[in-house]
């Protein structure tokens, strides 16, 4: 060992130059936005490839990459899709600011929101399993009673960023109840869902689609809208796969929204109908969109929402 070497020794590595400081943190920079684009693109093709199975051709347009990351990151405060879900709130507003309750939305575009009332229940997982293969939104309005009995499930709700809406406590007839009443009944289910790291519902839809102008008060004050239905399945009363897709297709039109049921009994035939119907609408031109998002693009044309003679006479809801 020469002199030189014996001097470093004892003196340790020599500090590095600024030039040489800034070279490492370049590349410790470009290292880092490597692994995080490496990262990124990780997550966009492992939640492709867990949406497309057994979709068919051409189906998987509803989510895309950008609603895979919001479904990901779901929908807490500093999520990816707040600034869509603000908009969607504005769209409510709107209507709010108009009408008390919607059916349907407007007809520019051929979109179509299916509903599922009563759930959770014990078919909600295999229908959100059917919904993420084909890559389709939808609604859901919850019974609060139900809610505390599911907790994986409405976590996986929550987490899939899909809206998740108050159908009441009980599922009572609310035209029935007092104003103390139906507050509770709508209140408590509202509070049932936020507990779970949903959103506060901006949506309601009235059991038996049963309400009054008490309805509509208690709804003001909360800032919900009523949602109603322009297509019903007939799904509740379990006619059998054909009749419930038939039930569908045959009164399909732009911005209809479809009532269906995720609880509040054995739901298997809804989910086989749920499997015909989305493929066969597709075919028909028709994209899948949530009630706030068909609020937003294709809102409704409130002079158009009266309620047609026999509106519901088989107490659907």
């Amino acid at each position: 060992m020469n002199l030189d070497e014996l001097l470093k020794l004892i003196r340790g590595p020599s500090r590095p130059t600024p030039r040489q400081l800034r070279y490492r943190r370049r590349r410790a920079g470009a290292l880092a936005g490597v692994a995080a684009l490496a990262l990124l693109l990780g997550v966009i093709v492992g939640a492709s490839g867990n949406g497309s199975a057994g979709a068919g051709g051409g189906g998987g347009t509803e989510i895309g990459w950008y609603g895979h990351l919001a479904t990901l990151a779901g929908a807490g405060r500093g999520s990816l899709d707040l600034e869509q879900r603000a908009a969607e709130n504005n769209a409510i507003d709107r209507a709010l600011a108009r009408t008390p309750f919607i059916r349907k939305g407007g007809t520019e575009r051929r979109e179509v929101a299916l509903t599922f009332d009563d759930g959770p229940g014990v078919d909600t997982d295999q229908l959100l399993d059917l919904l993420e293969r084909y890559r389709v939104p939808a609604t859901f309005f919850m019974l609060g009673k139900n809610v505390p009995e599911f907790p994986e499930t409405m976590k996986r709700l929550v987490d899939s960023g899909m809206p998740i809406d108050d159908h009441t406590m009980e599922h009572p007839n609310l035209a029935q109840l007092s104003a103390q009443e139906q507050q509770e009944q709508i209140e408590g289910a509202a509070q049932q869902i936020e507990q779970t790291g949903s959103a506060y519902p901006r949506l309601f839809r009235p059991p038996y689609g049963s309400y009054n102008e008490t309805t509509h008060d208690v709804l003001e004050r909360l800032r919900m809208l009523s949602v109603l239905w322009s297509v019903d399945s007939q799904d509740y009363t379990k006619p059998g796969v054909d009749q419930i897709v038939d039930n569908v297709v045959s009164a399909i039109h732009p911005g209809a929204i479809v009532l269906m049921h995720d609880g509040g009994g054995d739901r298997t035939q809804t989910i086989e109908a749920v499997a015909r119907i989305i493929p066969e609408l597709r075919r028909m031109g028709y994209r899948f969109v949530t009630v706030p998002r068909l609020l937003l693009d294709n809102p409704p044309e409130i002079d158009d929402q009266g309620l047609p003679p026999g509106f519901n006479s088989s107490g659907a809801g």
